[in-house]
């Protein structure tokens, strides 16, 4: 592929340019490694590495221009500089342009929030092919090209490899793509460059202050998405969350509201649910679906809400939720010959993991039977501050909390441990263990368990690994469950 250096720039804000801009470019790369002759070089400045370290060094590999927020002491003749404001945001609209504009040859909805932004965007890309149609998907769990899987690294891919995949998907021959959307795509500008019909909000608590140090950057981070929305797109968000409006305050895109409790576009309630199943109201049509808690209503109602936003027949809708099935990891349950339920579930928030467990308590509440078993920790390098919480929260609402180890990745398993704990009073570390290992702390668990009582494994959900100390070891808590219960995977 070789394009043309004056094409490429066209929705690029240059500031300046030295040398020549008439040039044929072999290729875009924002990674110094990859540097080839002919190539178009931007310099990014990362959190752990800033590409304008690497100028020289790129300059003597052959690249033809380079995209730079500073130039060189001394720019290298016969090369290109261009200079931006922000490389970040040239970098996602030059890997648009490089890739033919592919979003806005799909109908792309973004879906953003602290939880539910996998299950939403799943439930959206798996309700489009039951509807017929072809299309993709960008998630936590994986990334799908219509049938073909891909592996997914990130939540939201970097600025390349994000319309790489979509200019795939248009290949394919896809009618639709939903992606989620994390704050960190939003504030690094990831998403900059693409063009969406839609975007949808979940909800918004505590997480990622590791990286954005504040609640007030986090929610500007998430909103910046919908503020980049164009006219011609919906934002549809959960009015019961606080921050749902604020979400939409700047945006130009049509607003439409979703709502298990007030007045809203997209009303649901639920009817009744057991550990399997729900029966809900939504949009005044009663449902069967095989999903359970109030989290995965809200869920549910997102994604019929975006479905209709799109066009997509009511009736024909109607039908195929009631034939979705749970994204892998999200409260994915594992019936114990024993009598005991056991649950894997990503939950990694507070708000999450109380979304769960006042699930599962609601649920025992009807059958007059059962305790509540939590095996959770907290991940390594990230915000510290929710530790506490985490504890506290899962100890108050189980009868019975192992704290273990999450994925301790830098960190000393042990310490992280001790800061769940200092969340934890005398009563509640009673009836707390503390098992380092999470392969005995998952089997100690399901030995406490007997007929009625629920095991929720909460954390890591889908995760096929546990990462110490850089490497990632092969660890998966279903397949862990069904070895102590003598379950075939």
């Amino acid at each position: 592929m070789v394009k043309d250096l004056q094409q490429l720039l066209q929705d690029i804000d240059v500031m300046r340019v030295v040398g020549d801009a008439q040039r044929a470019i072999t290729d875009l790369v924002q990674d110094s490694r990859k540097v080839a002759p002919g190539c178009l070089f931007v310099a990014v400045r990362g959190v752990n590495v800033d590409g304008h370290a690497f100028l020289d060094d790129v300059a003597a590999k052959g690249a033809a221009a380079i995209v730079c927020e500073q130039l060189p002491a001394t720019p290298v003749a016969g090369v290109t500089y261009i200079v931006v404001e922000n490389s970040h945001v040239a970098l996602a609209r030059l890997a648009s342009a490089w890739y033919d504009h592919p979003s806005a040859r799909l109908k792309l909805v973004g879906v953003t929030g602290t939880n539910g932004k996998t299950t939403t965007a799943t439930l959206l890309y798996e309700l489009a092919r039951l509807l017929g149609f072809k299309a993709g998907l960008l998630s936590t769990v994986r990334n799908m090209i219509d049938t073909r899987e891909e592996p997914a690294v990130q939540t939201t891919p970097d600025h390349l490899t994000l319309n790489a995949l979509l200019a795939q998907m248009v290949e394919a021959g896809c009618d639709y793509a939903f992606m989620e959307v994390s704050s960190h795509a939003c504030d690094q500008h990831r998403i900059d460059g693409l063009t969406f019909a839609g975007g949808v909000f979940t909800n918004l608590t505590r997480d990622h202050l590791d990286y954005h140090l504040t609640v007030d950057n986090y929610i500007r981070a998430k909103k910046r998405f919908f503020d980049l929305l164009p006219a011609t797109a919906f934002a549809l968000v959960n009015v019961d969350d606080k921050v749902g409006m604020v979400m939409t305050q700047n945006t130009r895109a049509l607003v439409k509201t979703y709502s298990l409790r007030g007045v809203a576009d997209f009303k649901c309630r639920v009817i009744e649910e057991q550990l399997d199943g729900t029966i809900l109201d939504l949009d005044g049509t009663e449902v069967n679906v095989l999903f359970t808690g109030r989290f995965n209503a809200y869920n549910l109602t997102a994604v019929y809400g975006a479905a209709r936003l799109l066009g997509l027949d009511r009736d024909e809708v109607m039908v195929a939720m009631s034939r979705l099935t749970p994204v892998d990891g999200r409260f994915e349950t594992i019936a114990a010959p024993q009598g005991f339920t056991a649950i894997v579930d990503y939950a990694h928030t507070p708000d999450a993991l109380v979304n769960v467990l006042d699930t599962i308590a609601d649920i025992l509440s009807h059958t007059g039977i059962g305790k509540i078993i939590t095996v959770c920790g907290c991940g390594g390098n990230r915000d510290k501050g929710k530790r506490p919480i985490m504890a506290r929260e899962a100890a108050l609402r189980s009868n019975t909390l192992v704290l273990t180890s999450d994925n301790p990745r830098d960190e000393d398993p042990d310490a992280i441990l001790d800061e769940m704990k200092a969340g934890l009073d005398a009563e509640q570390l009673s009836h707390t263990l503390v098992i380092a290992d999470r392969r005995s702390a998952i089997a100690t668990a399901c030995r406490l368990a007997t007929r009625g009582d629920v095991v929720l494994v909460a954390g890591k959900g889908h995760e096929p690994y546990q990462e110490v100390k850089g490497v990632r070891h092969h660890f998966d808590d279903r397949e862990e469950i069904r070895k102590v219960l003598n379950i075939a995977n």
